[in-house]
């Protein structure tokens, strides 16, 4: 299933979404030299939430899946091991 709808991948907090403008501002003045203004700040976070939120979101879905067949096969050899010697 594709989202169409970033509100549906990912809702950021005004507090973390001062936070990351913050961050992005910092790095274009760091690593280019260059100031940029609110609207700019906003359109980069737009633009990452857009493109990478989805890639993002099914990367840790399909870790999730990785980890859950890895436990339930766990679980299968944990179960026979309570399995009570009979003779």
């Amino acid at each position: 299933m594709v989202r169409k709808n970033l509100n549906e991948v990912i809702k950021l907090s005004d507090e973390q979404k001062k936070q990351i403008a913050g961050e992005v501002k910092a790095f274009y003045l760091d690593v280019r030299g260059e100031e940029i203004g609110i609207i700019e700040q906003q359109q980069i976070i737009e633009l990452f939430c857009e493109h990478m939120a989805p890639i993002i979101y099914n990367k840790a879905l399909d870790d999730a899946m990785r980890f859950m067949k890895e436990q339930f096969g766990n679980m299968e050899s944990d179960y026979y091991l309570l399995y009570k010697d009979v003779r």
